[in-house]
């Protein structure tokens, strides 16, 4: 087996991929194998939802049940110690019988997970609420916080829109993104 280090999938439970890195790491550097396994990541990106009127972030995995674990698998104790972990079923690779082979991701893979990863960390997420021109909303950010809205325009591409608010007896026309509105009930 060629040495170096690759980024190899990793299979876990569904919903416990949180608690296998965590495992893999701390038995890793109980066992003094950090540099046969420098990062262990879970590609997952944060999401805005509204629940009961208050917004609430939460991490989204972009794979469920799986992991991505940049190793030198040269070394026959990183793999005993990657699968023998609880939660993990095996490696993702070539199925050879009963045994399977650690198959690398090929690079341009690697770069196209890694920088989704890092392209929805610059970026705010917005919350995942669509309104519909028409629709009255109540501004909870920025200057005009507090005022009662109607939309005139929706820009989904842009997580955007545009309200018209009452400020003085007169409409005035605002452009306010998805995350300074939510829906008046």
């Amino acid at each position: 087996m060629e040495s170096g280090i690759k980024w190899y999938v990793v299979r876990a439970i569904s919903g416990q991929e949180k608690k296998v890195k965590s495992y893999l790491e701390n038995e890793i550097t109980r066992q003094g194998l950090g540099d046969f396994v420098p990062q262990i990541l879970i590609p997952s990106e944060k999401v805005y939802e509204m629940r009961n009127g208050k917004k609430r972030v939460r991490e989204k995995t972009f794979f469920p049940g799986y992991i991505l674990i940049s190793a030198d698998l040269s070394n026959g104790e990183v793999t005993h110690l990657i699968t023998s972990m609880p939660g993990v079923l095996g490696f993702l690779g070539n199925a050879n019988g009963p045994t399977k082979i650690p198959v690398p991701l090929r690079q341009s893979e690697v770069n196209r997970i890694l920088g989704k990863v890092d392209e929805i960390t610059q970026e705010v997420a917005a919350p995942t609420v669509s309104f519909l021109k028409g629709e009255s909303v109540k501004v909870v950010d920025g200057p005009f916080s507090g005022f009662i809205g109607t939309v005139e325009e929706v820009f989904d591409e842009r997580k955007k829109l545009n309200v018209v608010v009452k400020i003085f007896g007169r409409n005035t026309p605002v452009e306010l993104s998805y995350a300074q509105v939510e829906k008046e009930n």
